[in-house]
């Protein structure tokens, strides 16, 4: 992927380095523990993996850091800051051609390592890349992306885009307000979860905007290589069901758990994809007026 070909964002903040430890022993088996006890208790998976981090002694979490220019310049070299800038930007500049004259407000993107804090609460590195809409920011810890490849098998410069492209589809939920419906229908004592549940739809729509975007950024640039989407392809097959229990992905909590990426991925070489936003409102329609 030639990622390079995109402009860098300067909506990144990084707060790695912060002295914060990491939370030992928790990763992909502890988020797979905490959505299967979340989905029977009706808790919210972060809550339980905020618990599990605490347990391991966890000490705290990041904020903002104060760096000296020096570490400002390091960070600034880093090629896995720089690509995650690059994805950044050019997600800002496809959604904001796309919403045109209503104007594009993007979101930020955190750099995290151990533990962050955010609007929605603590969240340790195990609970994967987030967005939270208390603050618009989305949050990532970049070992996330070495324990795919090094765990899973899965990886790649363009599946990780993905990822990056879906937490951003959570933010354009957001804007349009169908987050905001999705929590009124909780608050309410609507059942939401399940497999055809409002949060799997709302987690099948965000990739239907990560698959936009895709279209989007390929159109603009023809930045695809060989091998590009089969390593998408992969990383999906080897974080779907085959490696995890049923009722993980039935709980619909994190993004990066759920076959559907195998669609998404797959949507880029059919002329089907959905070209404009509007495109993916069919996956909350069912019984419900989520725009």
């Amino acid at each position: 992927m030639k990622w390079k070909m995109a402009r860098q964002s300067q909506n990144v903040e990084d707060r790695r380095g912060g002295g914060v430890a990491r939370a030992g022993g928790l990763g992909l088996g502890s988020i797979a523990i905490a959505m299967v006890v979340g989905w029977f208790m009706g808790v919210s998976p972060m809550e339980i993996l905020s618990l599990l981090a605490g347990q391991q002694g966890q000490p705290g979490a990041s904020g903002p850091v104060a760096s000296s220019p020096e570490d400002e310049a390091k960070r600034a070299n880093d090629p896995r800051r720089q690509f995650v800038a690059s994805i950044l930007g050019e997600t800002e500049d496809v959604w904001g051609q796309i919403f045109g004259a209503q104007r594009y407000p993007a979101p930020k993107l955190v750099l995290f390592e151990g533990a962050v804090n955010s609007a929605c609460g603590q969240a340790s590195s195990a609970t994967g890349p987030f967005y939270c809409p208390g603050d618009q920011q989305v949050y990532i810890d970049l070992g996330f992306f070495a324990e795919m490849q090094a765990r899973l098998g899965g990886g790649g410069d363009f599946a990780e885009a993905y990822v990056i492209a879906h937490e951003v589809g959570h933010h354009i939920q957001t804007l349009t307000g169908v987050s905001r419906k999705v929590n009124e229908a909780r608050r309410s004592g609507e059942e939401v979860e399940g497999d055809n549940g409002l949060l799997v739809r709302q987690e099948l729509q965000a990739d239907c905007y990560a698959g936009v975007w895709a279209y989007h950024a390929q159109a603009r640039h023809q930045w695809l290589e060989e091998g590009d989407i089969e390593e998408a392809m992969n990383t999906a097959s080897a974080i779907g069901d085959d490696r995890l229990p049923e009722a993980v992905a039935r709980s619909g909590g994190a993004g990066c758990l759920h076959p559907r990426h195998q669609r998404a991925a797959r949507a880029l070489v059919h002329p089907g994809l959905p070209q404009r936003q509007g495109g993916c409102v069919r996956y909350l329609r069912r019984g419900h007026a989520l725009r």
